[in-house]
C-alpha cells in the first residue's frame, strides 16, 4: 500500500478510509493483531499505485479472520486511524513514490517520530478521539451531516412495536435531537413545574400559511409558569434513565413559537463531557457520570417575533463553538471544553437566525461556517473572518454540509422569491457573492435560486445532493455540478410536513415526517419510496444513528430502533 503525501491527503479520502475499515469490522470478519513498535508492518512495499484507502482491506499483519467484539472493533479502527494520521504528518516526508516497507523505522523516516515521542502520543490521542467520534453520534446530525456507516444491524422497517429495542417516556417537552456516545444517550427537555404542558394540536394545525395551512409567525405561546430545563442520560442498552440533571429553573424569559419548544438546542459530547447550550440561559458541562464540571451564563436575548432559540453547539478538538443570532447583539463565540473559559467572541451584523454552525475541514484549512440572513460567513478557528456570501432568504434555519470537496449552504423561507442553494469551493477570501446574473464564480461552483428548504438541512450521499422540502417533496442533484438527477418528487401526499433533516445508510434515504412516519427511499438516480414506518406521534427532532440503532425522539417518547430477532 502506498502512502499519500500531505498535499494529497484530502479529508474526504480519510473518511473513505474510515468507511472501508468500518465496513470490514462491522461485518465481524477481522480482528486486530499486534503491531510493530513503529507501525511499519501495517504497510506493504511494492504495492501497485491505487487510492491509499483500498489497501486497508489487505493489511495482513494488522488483521486476521476472526469474530470481533465492539471493543476490538473500536481498537482496530483506532489503530488504522493512527496509521492514516501518520501518513498525513508533514514531518514524514512521504509521497506516493515513497512506500514504507514492512518493519520500516518510522522514527528515522519521520524526523524522530517514535512510539515514545510526545508527537506520537498526541497523534495517538487525537486518532483515538477521532475514531471514537466516528463510531458515535456526538452532535446534531452526527459528524457527517446525517450519513451513517453501512451496518446490517440498522433497520429499514419498523413501527411502534416492531424492531424496537426499547422506548422510554421522556418527561417535559423538547425538540432537541438525541446524541450518542458509547452506552450514553443524551437528550434535553423543558418541564412545566406547575401544570401540564398544553396538549399538542393535530399535526396539520402546525402547517404554515405559506404552505396552505393555518399557522403564522404570530402564533406564539407564552407561559408564566416556572419551567425546569433538564438533561437526561439514557442507558443505550436498556432505555433506563441513568441520571438527570436540572440545568435551570425559571419562568421563560419570553414566548416561543407554538411549533418550537423551550428545549430545541441539541447537546454535544466528546465522550469525556456532555455540553448543553440554552440560547437564553448559557452553557453547561457535565462529566459522563452527571457531575457538573462548569457552567457559563449567556443571555437572555430577544429573538425575532418571540420565537425562542434553536441553534445547537458544535465541537472541534478542545473548543466548543456557538452562534447566538438574536435581535439585540448577535455573536459567535468559542469556549474551552475543559474549563469553560471564553476563548474569543466576535459580534455579528445579523438579526435572529436558527442555523447551527458547521466545521468545514477542507484541503486548504479548517473553517467555521455560519449561515445567516444578511450573509454566510466563514471564520478561522481563531475567529478571524475569512469570507462572506450575500444572497440568502430572510429566515435561515438549515445547517451547512460538506463533501466531494465542496461546501453546501442553503436557506428557503417559503414566502421569499430567493430560496438559494450554493456549492462553494475551498479557499475563498473577502466577498465571494455572485454578481448580477451570475450563477457561479471562482469560489461558487454552482448555485440554484429555489433549491432551499425552510427547516430540513440537505443531505449529501453517494455523490448526490438531496433536498427535502417541508411540504414532502424530494429533489436530487449531482453534488459536483448541480445537474438535476431527478426533479421534485412527492414523498407522500398524506404527510402534514417535514421538519426533521433526512439521513442515510445502507443505500437508502430516510425522511421523517411531522406525523412520526419515516419514509424509506432508494438512493441514486431512480426515485422510489420503499417503505413507510409509523410511530403514531408528532415529531420534529432529527434522529441519531449509532451502534446499529436509530434513536428517534417523538413528542413524548424516545425510541431505540434496530433489527431485532423475530
Amino acid at each position: 500500500m502506498l502512502v499519500p503525501a500531505q498535499e494529497d491527503f484530502a479529508v474526504d479520502e480519510r473518511r473513505r478510509g474510515v468507511e472501508a475499515v468500518v465496513k470490514l469490522v462491522s461485518g465481524q470478519h477481522l480482528e486486530l493483531l499486534t503491531m510493530s513498535d513503529d507501525y511499519g508492518d501495517a504497510f506493504t512495499a511494492g504495492a501497485p499505485a491505487r487510492p491509499w484507502w483500498t489497501g486497508v482491506a489487505s493489511m495482513p499483519s494488522v488483521v486476521s479472520s476472526r469474530l470481533m467484539t465492539r471493543e476490538q472493533t473500536t481498537r482496530a479502527l483506532t489503530a488504522v486511524l493512527i496509521l492514516i494520521d501518520l501518513c498525513a504528518l508533514p514531518a514524514a516526508g512521504l509521497s506516493r513514490r515513497s512506500p514504507i516497507g514492512a518493519g520500516a523505522d518510522l522514527s528515522r523516516r519521520s524526523a524522530g517520530l517514535s512510539r515514545r515521542s510526545g508527537a506520537k502520543a498526541d497523534l495517538s490521542r487525537r486518532s483515538t478521539e477521532g475514531a471514537k467520534a466516528e463510531l458515535n453520534w456526538p452532535q446534531f446530525r452526527g459528524l457527517r451531516s446525517g450519513v451513517a456507516a453501512d451496518d446490517p444491524a440498522l433497520p429499514e422497517t419498523w413501527d411502534a412495536s416492531h424492531n424496537v429495542a426499547w422506548k422510554r417516556e421522556i418527561p417535559g417537552r423538547g425538540w432537541s435531537s438525541p446524541v450518542v456516545w458509547g452506552d450514553h444517550v443524551f437528550v434535553t427537555a423543558a418541564i412545566n413545574t406547575t401544570s401540564a404542558d398544553h396538549p399538542l394540536k393535530p399535526t396539520p394545525s402546525y402547517t404554515p400559511r405559506s404552505f396552505g395551512g393555518p399557522m403564522s409567525g404570530r402564533d406564539v405561546a407564552r407561559s408564566s409558569d416556572p419551567h425546569r430545563w433538564v438533561l437526561y442520560d439514557v442507558d443505550f442498552k436498556t432505555g433506563a434513565i441513568r441520571w438527570e440533571r436540572t440545568l435551570r429553573t425559571a419562568v421563560p424569559f419570553e414566548s416561543k413559537h407554538e411549533k418550537n419548544s423551550y428545549a430545541s438546542e441539541t447537546p454535544a459530547t466528546d465522550g469525556e463531557r456532555v455540553y448543553v447550550y440554552l440560547g437564553n440561559f448559557g452553557l453547561f458541562a457535565f462529566d459522563m457520570t452527571g457531575s457538573p464540571v462548569w457552567s457559563k451564563p449567556i443571555g437572555p436575548f430577544k429573538v425575532r417575533n418571540g420565537w425562542w432559540h434553536a441553534s445547537s453547539p458544535v465541537l472541534y478538538r478542545d473548543r466548543l463553538y456557538i452562534v447566538n443570532d438574536n435581535d439585540e447583539q448577535s455573536f459567535i463565540a468559542a469556549f474551552d471544553t475543559r474549563s469553560g473559559d471564553e476563548v474569543w467572541r466576535v459580534n455579528r451584523d445579523e438579526g435572529s437566525n436558527w442555523a447551527t454552525p458547521f466545521i468545514w475541514e477542507n484541503e486548504k484549512r479548517t473553517e467555521i461556517i455560519t449561515a445567516g440572513t444578511q450573509k454566510v460567513r466563514s471564520y478561522d478557528l481563531g475567529g478571524k473572518l475569512l469570507w462572506t456570501l450575500s444572497g440568502m432568504s430572510s429566515i435561515d434555519i438549515p445547517t451547512p454540509i460538506a463533501g466531494d470537496g465542496l461546501l453546501f449552504v442553503t436557506s428557503g423561507y417559503p414566502a421569499d422569491r430567493l430560496r438559494p442553494a450554493y456549492a462553494i469551493r475551498p479557499g475563498g477570501e473577502g466577498d465571494i457573492s455572485l454578481k448580477g446574473e451570475e450563477t457561479s464564480n471562482a469560489f461558487i461552483r454552482w448555485s440554484h435560486p429555489s433549491l432551499g428548504p425552510y427547516n430540513p438541512s440537505p443531505l449529501l450521499y453517494g455523490g448526490n445532493y438531496y433536498t427535502l422540502f417541508d411540504r414532502g417533496v424530494l429533489a436530487c442533484h449531482d453534488a459536483k455540478t448541480g445537474r438535476e438527477v431527478y426533479p421534485r418528487q412527492r414523498v407522500s401526499a398524506d404527510a402534514a410536513g417535514f421538519t426533521a433533516s433526512p439521513w442515510a445508510y445502507n443505500g437508502k434515504i430516510f425522511a421523517l415526517s411531522e406525523d412520526g412516519d419515516t419514509y424509506v427511499i432508494s438512493a441514486g438516480a431512480d426515485f422510489k419510496v420503499l417503505a413507510k414506518n409509523p410511530l403514531g406521534e408528532m415529531t420534529l427532532a432529527t434522529p441519531a444513528i449509532a451502534h446499529g440503532s436509530v434513536i428517534i425522539r417523538t413528542a413524548s417518547k424516545l425510541y431505540r430502533i434496530t433489527n431485532t430477532p423475530h
